[in-house]
């Protein structure tokens, strides 16, 4: 008799027996913190992939730049490819000074101002695609800690509407809610506590990239002078 009771008792405690005995109000919980957490799991993949993607082409990028091949033979060859981060900076930079110097030599003198705009805003749109679905990531870790302690309230409650029902404090009658409530807060947690390292982790990244592209058009402005001041 208690071989067969004790599968039962187990079984009753599995994490597929406590959703499905849970709450309805705990399983809408539960269902969002997973639906959140796989979400934001998917996003970090992508932007793990995104993030190693450009700086590997920032890197590749820079070893050419610097590499003394002219800049007309690099411009060339990245034109006519999709281009990310620096790639893509360079690729903007140089076709508005070749739309300047060849469209009217005479305005040289706002030539510098025109790049370093076009330069200022594909700064902007690459970084706002690389960071794009990041601030999902800030919202599940602020408020999926929150949206568990709601299920884990929820549980305690139905607990005690068990305990005034059965007028009974029998750990079997007041256990089962108080599982859903720590499961509900285990699910918070584990949506909450990657999203956070790995919200950190991509601002951080982020922040690292967006000082290289700067740096770079800060060079590529004091080139675009030189040139200027030459052909004046």
């Amino acid at each position: 008799m208690v071989e067969k009771l004790a599968p039962a008792a187990s079984g009753g405690f599995s994490f597929l027996e406590l959703f499905l005995q849970a709450h309805p109000v705990v399983k809408i919980v539960m269902i969002g913190l997973l639906l959140a957490s796989v979400w934001a799991w998917a996003i970090i993949i992508e932007k793990l992939f995104a993030f190693r993607r450009a700086r590997r082409e920032a890197d590749r990028f820079e070893q050419m730049f610097w590499s003394g091949q002219s800049l007309d033979e690099l411009y060339t060859g990245l034109s006519h490819g999709r281009t990310i981060a620096m790639a893509a900076l360079f690729v903007a930079a140089m076709r508005e000074w070749k739309r300047s110097v060849e469209g009217n030599i005479r305005a040289l003198g706002g030539i510098q101002m025109r790049v370093e705009k076009v330069m200022d805003v594909t700064i902007s749109r690459e970084m706002e695609q690389l960071d794009r679905r990041l601030l999902f990531l800030a919202t599940v870790g602020s408020i999926a800690p929150f949206v568990g302690l709601f299920g884990t309230v929820w549980g305690i409650m139905t607990s005690f509407q068990a305990i005034a029902i059965s007028k009974n404090t029998n750990l079997a009658v007041v256990a089962p809610g108080i599982a859903e409530a720590l499961f509900a807060t285990a699910l918070g947690l584990l949506a909450a506590i990657p999203a956070v390292v790995f919200y950190n982790k991509f601002a951080a990244d982020s922040s690292r990239l967006a000082q290289r592209l700067e740096a770079f058009a800060d060079e590529f402005s004091a080139i675009v002078s030189r040139q200027i001041d030459v052909r004046t």
